[in-house]
């Protein structure tokens, strides 16, 4: 009934007196093809157990943290034995030493983990602390003196190894070795 009185159909029923929007919703929910394949199928994975499809597709980061810090490591050892010569200071020697010889330790470590095949996360972790150290040191000491070089050179270089560091430690650790890669799926 209309509200002028008429008793008419109303907009949304049909000819045949049913409901179009039953009708919409109904031929919508028919639109969709019978013959789905499951997901798991869709995903590439085994329906057998969730293990074997997480194993297969481990996130990981695309660079060792260790390619890039051992040269990171290695130029803040050379940075300070170098600045403690031309300034005769030997508190550039100390944090030359302390830092980079720290850096250096812990990619080389973490290098000769990894090809056992086990976690070098805690190295990974102990190179990002001593970038942030190194970082902050630096970043202290540009804001007193505003040298460029060597600290604007160092706060910047710290800064991206932090970042780095962050990166490998978010995506989920180092790639493993192809050796245990190739170990693990034979088919491949």
């Amino acid at each position: 009934m209309r509200l002028d009185g008429s008793d008419t159909q109303s907009p949304t029923s049909g000819a045949d007196g049913t409901d179009a929007s039953k009708l919409h919703v109904e031929g919508a929910a028919k639109s969709y093809p019978v013959n789905e394949e499951p997901v798991a199928e869709n995903l590439g994975m085994d329906e057998s157990g969730p293990e074997q499809g997480v194993a297969s597709h481990n996130r990981t980061a695309k660079i060792h943290d260790f390619c890039l810090g051992i040269p990171f490591g290695g130029l803040v050892l050379s940075g300070g034995l170098v600045g403690s010569i031309l300034s005769r200071n030997l508190t550039t020697l100390g944090i030359g030493v302390l830092f980079g010889g720290g850096l250096l330790a812990l990619s080389i470590s973490s290098l000769k983990v990894w090809k056992d095949g086990k976690s070098s996360f805690p190295f990974m972790l102990g190179q990002a602390v001593l970038s942030a150290a190194f970082f902050w040191k630096h970043l202290q000491n540009y804001s007193l003196t505003k040298k460029v070089f060597p600290s604007g050179f160092y706060a910047v270089i710290s800064a991206a190894m932090l970042c780095f560091y962050t990166y490998v430690v978010a995506s989920g650790g180092n790639p493993p070795p192809k050796k245990l890669k190739l170990a693990a799926n034979p088919s491949s």
